[in-house]
């Protein structure tokens, strides 16, 4: 019981040594940390006095440094500041100079126009005592005239009005004269120059043209084994027969002629597919009116397929290309047309080939030439079926199916019925003149022939100091005997030109024709 209070109380001293301990050292590090403080305290101050002496010598340092290059920037913008003076100052006497040289210039320019001023009032005074002068010489020479006019009129025995239109009239002569000369002249130099061109060039097409002479009329004659066939082709009461050109629209013709029937229609389509379907007829031996209705069918459809392959081989030969379908069966049908008995697809053909070849010679467009050459032609298939001529249908038909502006232009003016757009166009109806005239290319009816004479030899007798006219070598040439007392050489030139003009404008006629005008002046006598 006497031990345990003594633990105690060493333990209560105990803490009493540690709180005393802990409030010793806790004061102690305050003490520490004040005085290091203190240290800092001093330590900074020292540094902050030390900065701001640094920078106080900095400070000073740029000062001086900042003063001394504004006045070296300060030196500088004065040296440039007086060499910028004594420029100005140099361009200024420089302009000086040069106005003073200016005024000197003025100077000179007013002097010299005073002078000239001066000179010009002399001379204005001149002229007007020269008007005065002239005009004091113009009342003397109209007096002069009037006065020889007087006497001229008193000598001739006419009056000045009457004098005047003799003279009009003696120019007006002389001057005509004058122009016919000159036209022949003109017209002597043109044909030695181009007329032998474009004969070389026409020669060059037409020897290179190999064409055949082919003259068709509106009959087919087809064949027959023996004349017995021509009683099975009417058959009984002639129902054979009827049927036959009811489904073909010919019409038949059986006659005295041995083993030959004519079979006549003026659409050589329908007479080529009746030739056919009568020949199919013949050669089967079957002849009724089932049976031909069978057979016509079948022919005209052989013919329908036979235009397309004409047709493609006609483009084909002449090297066309890209023509519409329509177009191709409508050249196909060529092949059975005629007009003044030549074939119009060997026709069109032939001046395809001389179009392209004249076309080829002038460096022109051959393709464009072959195409509206083989067209130009293409509205006579159309005549029997259509009104209107075959110019108007062929410039139709080719402007609906798309072709070129200048083919149809070809098409157009071929017979000069509108003015020719292209140089083309001019070689379609040149190359279109050659093939329909040169010789045996085609036949044309008696009357037509011999009115066509007529109206040569009216044309050319209607003018005043013609004598006789002569219509030679089949209407090719008119030759014209004129009086020389009534037509001189100016004046036959000129009476040659007008008849060429009015035939063009008055007749129809392939090729061309050539008007030759004689004059001729003779002297007889006899010898007793």
């Amino acid at each position: 019981m006497g031990e345990i209070p003594l633990a105690a109380l060493i333990g209560a001293a105990g803490a009493v040594v540690a709180v005393l301990t802990f409030v010793w050292g806790r004061g102690l590090g305050r003490q520490t940390e004040v005085a290091a403080q203190q240290r800092a305290k001093a330590t900074a101050e020292e540094t902050a006095a030390r900065i701001l002496e640094e920078a106080r010598r900095e400070a000073d340092t740029v000062r001086k440094t900042a003063v001394v290059e504004g006045k070296e920037e300060i030196l500088q913008l004065r040296e440039s500041l007086e060499q910028e003076v004594r420029q100005r100052r140099s361009d200024v006497e420089r302009d000086e100079k040069r106005l003073s040289e200016r005024e000197a210039q003025v100077d000179r320019a007013r002097e010299s126009l005073e002078g000239r001023e001066q000179d010009l009032v002399r001379r204005a005074r001149e002229l007007e005592e020269k008007a005065q002068t002239n005009i004091a010489r113009e009342a003397e020479l109209e007096r002069l005239v009037a006065d020889e006019r007087r006497r001229l009129e008193q000598l001739a025995g006419l009056s000045a009005e009457a004098a005047k239109a003799e003279l009009v009239r003696r120019l007006e002569d002389e001057a005509m004269a004058d122009a016919a000369s000159r036209l022949r002249e003109i017209r002597e130099s043109a044909k030695r120059n181009a007329e032998r061109e474009a004969k070389k060039i026409v020669a060059l097409a037409v020897q290179r043209v190999a064409a055949e002479t082919t003259a068709e009329s509106t009959v087919s004659a087809v064949a027959l084994p023996n004349d017995e066939m021509k009683g099975r082709i009417i058959g009984r009461e002639g129902r054979n027969i009827r049927a036959f050109e009811l489904a073909t629209g010919v019409d038949v013709i059986i006659d005295d002629t041995p083993d030959t029937v004519v079979v006549s229609c003026f659409d050589p389509v329908r007479r080529e597919t009746a030739r056919l379907a009568l020949e199919k007829l013949v050669s089967d031996g079957r002849i009724h009116p089932g049976r031909i209705e069978e057979v016509v069918a079948k022919a005209r459809k052989e013919v329908d397929v036979a235009i397309i392959e004409t047709g493609e081989q006609a483009a084909y030969d002449v090297g066309v290309t890209g023509l519409h379908p329509e177009l191709i069966k409508l050249i196909g049908r060529m092949r059975w047309r005629t007009s003044y008995g030549q074939n119009i697809l060997a026709h069109s053909k032939e001046v395809a080939w001389l179009a392209g070849m004249m076309a080829g010679e002038l460096g022109l467009d051959v393709a464009l030439a072959k195409r509206g050459a083989l067209l130009h032609d293409i509205g006579k298939v159309l005549t029997h079926e259509h009104e209107g001529t075959h110019v108007q249908l062929g410039v139709e038909v080719a402007t609906k199916y798309g072709e070129n502006p200048l083919v149809v232009n070809c098409i157009a003016a071929h017979h000069d019925d509108v003015p020719h757009e292209s140089e083309v166009s001019v070689l379609v109806q040149a190359a279109d003149g050659i093939s329909g005239s040169r010789p045996g290319a085609r036949r044309e009816a008696f009357e037509t022939y011999v009115k066509r004479l007529e109206g040569l030899e009216k044309i050319a007798s209607s003018y005043r100091g013609v004598e006789r006219v002569f219509a030679i070598q089949a209407g090719r040439e008119v030759r014209v005997v004129v009086t020389p007392e009534q037509v001189d050489d100016v004046r036959m030139t000129a009476m040659s030109d007008e008849i060429a003009r009015r035939i063009e404008s008055e007749l129809q006629y392939p090729g061309q024709i050539k008007v030759v005008v004689i004059r001729e002046s003779r002297a007889v006598d006899f010898a007793r």
